[in-house]
């Protein structure tokens, strides 16, 4: 059992994965910061108030939602950005990979028939 865990741990998917999961986490703090310390006081400028995260409307804290769901959409959109960037690179190289491959049988007809159209070049 030890063994299969081991194969299946040490597998590319997961470990990729993985570097995927601690990026991402580490992402979102560079967003939640870029939120909290360069977005949010803008908006509170905007709006005249010290704090977004202070918006609230009796006991309903509607400013750290609101806070949340620009954090989402900001790593929403980037998220989207980084796999519209991966996707363009991944389609150039399968363009430059595909290669037509002759069969040998198809190589070995090709020559009979340049062979054919010489010889009947050469009679003429």
């Amino acid at each position: 059992m030890l063994n299969e865990f081991k194969k299946f741990a040490m597998r590319g998917n997961v470990i990729d994965l993985a570097v995927g999961v601690v990026i991402g986490g580490a992402f979102g703090k560079i967003v939640s910061s870029l939120v909290a310390d360069i977005i949010m006081p803008i908006v509170a400028m905007l709006v005249g108030r010290v704090s977004v995260a202070d918006l609230a409307f009796g006991e309903v804290r509607y400013g750290v939602f609101l806070q949340s769901i620009i954090d989402f959409l900001i790593i929403a959109f980037s998220i989207f950005m980084f796999i519209k960037f991966l996707s363009r690179f991944k389609k150039k190289e399968e363009e430059v990979k595909v290669v037509v491959e002759i069969d040998k049988k198809e190589e070995l007809l090709a020559e009979i028939r340049d062979l054919l159209k010489a010889e009947k070049d050469f009679s003429r």
